[in-house]
């Protein structure tokens, strides 16, 4: 049995406020419905799940189409295994390749191949599609620029 550590004094936990507790609750249902959403709709699409489009799209728009690795890695904030086992998912399918950098051999690069880059340009209008209906159809301009500063100071943490 493990030991269990005794339970922290609560007598100084900042507490959620009512408005804090709702926030939390509407942001805590965005971040579960959401990437499901999205992995059921690419799915049914290409049989993708959004952190390989993501990937995908970061080598479509990338000078050459090729990314160091540890750079896709902290964009796509996946940890150095995890993005070695998606790379080798996209790999098979022909749409990545892994290769040594040409001015240093330490350091592995994955490119999109042609067939990956035009089944992103396939995919890619179907996805704006579903990123506006799921999205942003449901916010003004106003709520967008606060959307992307809220997210931005959260992702900064």
């Amino acid at each position: 049995m493990a030991d269990s550590q005794p339970l922290p004094d609560t007598a100084d936990v900042a507490w959620l406020t009512e408005s804090e507790q709702e926030a939390w609750r509407q942001l805590l249902r965005v971040l579960l419905r959401l990437p499901s959403a999205f992995d059921g709709l690419l799915r049914q699409a290409d049989d993708l799940v959004l952190v390989e489009y993501n990937v995908m799209a970061f080598l479509s728009e990338a000078p050459g189409r090729s990314l160091k690795m540890t750079a896709i890695a902290a964009e796509a904030d996946l940890s150095p295994s995890r993005l070695s086992h998606l790379i080798g998912r996209l790999e098979k399918r022909g749409w990545v390749l892994r290769h040594p950098a040409t001015d240093d051999k330490r350091v592995i690069m994955a490119t999109l191949t042609a067939e990956g880059y035009a089944s992103v340009q396939r995919l890619a209008p179907r996805h704006v599609r579903d990123v506006r209906e799921l999205v942003f159809d449901r916010l003004t301009a106003e709520q967008v620029d606060q959307l992307s500063r809220i997210a931005a100071a959260i992702a900064a943490r």
